[in-house]
Parts: C-alpha cells; sequence; structure tokens
C-alpha cells in the first residue's frame, strides 16, 4: 500500500461541519474548547508521537471526500469527525472505503447518549475504531490508537 512507503507518519485530520463553532455551540455536548484549542491538542499529541498532522475543517461534503482521496500517498492515517455527516454520508463512506488509509472515527460527544439518528455511523464498519465521549480527548486519544495501529503494522512487514 502508498501509506507503507511514507517515511514519517503523517496523519490527516478531517472535521465536518459545525465543528468550526466548538466553543460556541451546545457547550454541555462538546464543551468550551474551540477548534483551534483540539488542533493545538493534536499538534502537541503528534510531537510526543513523532508524528505529523494536517488538518481541515469542512461544512462541505465534497471537500471532505476530496481531501480523503488527496490523502492517498501522502498520509498514513485519517482521523475523522464527521460531524453530522458521519449519520448521512454514503459518500464520505465510500472515499475512505476506496483509498484503504487506516481510519479512525472520532466524536466528543458520546454519540450513543444522545438522540437515536445519532446511534448510526456510516463510517464505523470501515474504520479501525471508534472513540466517543471524552470531549477533546477522544481526538487525542484516536491519535494514540490510530498511530498505534500504523506502527504496529509497520512492525509487522517482512
Amino acid at each position: 500500500m502508498l501509506y507503507q512507503n511514507l517515511s514519517l507518519s503523517s496523519i490527516l485530520v478531517l472535521h465536518g461541519p459545525n465543528l468550526n463553532l466548538l466553543g460556541l455551540r451546545e457547550p454541555q455536548f462538546y464543551g468550551n474548547l474551540t477548534l483551534d484549542d483540539v488542533n493545538r491538542l493534536l499538534e502537541k499529541e503528534a510531537q510526543a508521537l513523532e508524528v505529523k498532522v494536517s488538518c481541515l475543517q469542512s461544512n462541505h461534503e465534497g471537500v471532505l471526500v476530496d481531501a480523503i482521496q488527496a490523502a492517498l500517498g501522502q498520509h498514513n492515517g485519517i482521523l475523522i469527525n464527521a460531524g453530522a455527516y458521519t449519520h448521512t454520508s454514503v459518500a464520505i463512506r465510500d472515499a475512505l472505503s476506496a483509498v484503504k488509509i487506516p481510519t479512525v472515527e472520532v466524536h466528543l460527544s458520546n454519540i450513543y447518549q444522545r438522540e437515536a439518528f445519532r446511534h448510526h455511523s456510516y463510517i464505523a464498519p470501515i474504520a479501525i475504531g471508534q472513540i466517543s465521549g471524552f470531549g477533546a480527548d477522544s481526538y487525542r486519544l484516536g491519535l494514540q490508537a490510530l498511530v498505534g495501529q500504523i506502527k504496529i503494522k509497520e512492525l509487522a512487514k517482512p
């Protein structure tokens, strides 16, 4: 696979719709940190894990699909909080499936303690894992797990 040829692990972090409103939008579910705060947390964790992160937020499904497709050969893994697209986007699911880049799905809130429509994820069946309910720590934990899985695959190579 293309991602195995990269010498430095590079992780694409995708934030879906409305995550640009973090810190303002429903803090009882999403906390008080802004998206910039979350990205800084990820950059700090990435340094500790000796990887690079590239963060992108979009409210537009096609922009996220384009970023996923462009990740092929550029990134070793994808960390994604697709926001509402988690529950609606076959296009994002199909793009992730097509590129075959290890993906971890994250959510700030515990989607299983919320409205029933949030309990279904199109991404979960093709992701290597899902972390939800830990606020901004969901991202940090997701990054740790994703990098750990990439390193395990690298060690297992002949």
